[in-house]
């Protein structure tokens, strides 16, 4: 726990948007029918918009995203949390551009495309953003609604 003071607005948006920048690896919670709820950890690249996590095709994640796209994606520490939710979207590898391939492997320091394993590619629409360090900040925690960003007057829970 921490005396600190709870960040504004601004400042959990930097943190945020850093920690989506920065960060290699997430969370991500699915549920379907095929595969139940599961979690796993996965890395992903940010391309400013949308997140892009990679899986095998034939794994619980991809079948669960293939049959229900919602997901909650989880980044950072449990006292320093970033809670995406979001719509999965299949990405084809031969859809997927070599330039956007090339920089999820350099990001990441893996490269689906060179698996014997076939893979398949998700792009992650944040349609909510919350961030939180502490209960201090459990109010105000909502960033993003209904897939744009708040502002700080619009800012809230």
């Amino acid at each position: 726990m921490t005396d600190a003071p709870p960040r504004g607005f601004e400042q959990r948006l930097r943190d945020t948007h850093a920690r989506l920048e920065n960060d290699v690896d997430l969370w991500v919670a699915t549920a379907g029918t095929p595969g139940g709820v599961h979690l796993v950890p996965l890395s992903f690249l940010w391309d400013g918009t949308a997140l892009l996590v990679s899986t095998p095709r034939a794994s619980v994640t991809s079948r669960n995203l293939l049959a229900d796209p919602r997901v909650r994606v989880g980044l950072g520490p449990t006292r320093d949390v970033v809670l995406v939710d979001g719509t999965a979207e299949p990405v084809d590898i031969t859809e997927l551009g070599a330039d956007t391939g090339d920089a999820f492997a350099a990001k990441t320091g893996f490269d689906p495309r060179r698996t014997d394993e076939p893979y398949q590619y998700f792009r992650i629409r944040p349609r909510r953003v919350q961030a939180w360090r502490e209960a201090n900040e459990l109010r105000g925690r909502t960033l993003m609604r209904e897939g744009r960003w708040l502002d700080p007057a619009g800012a809230g829970d």
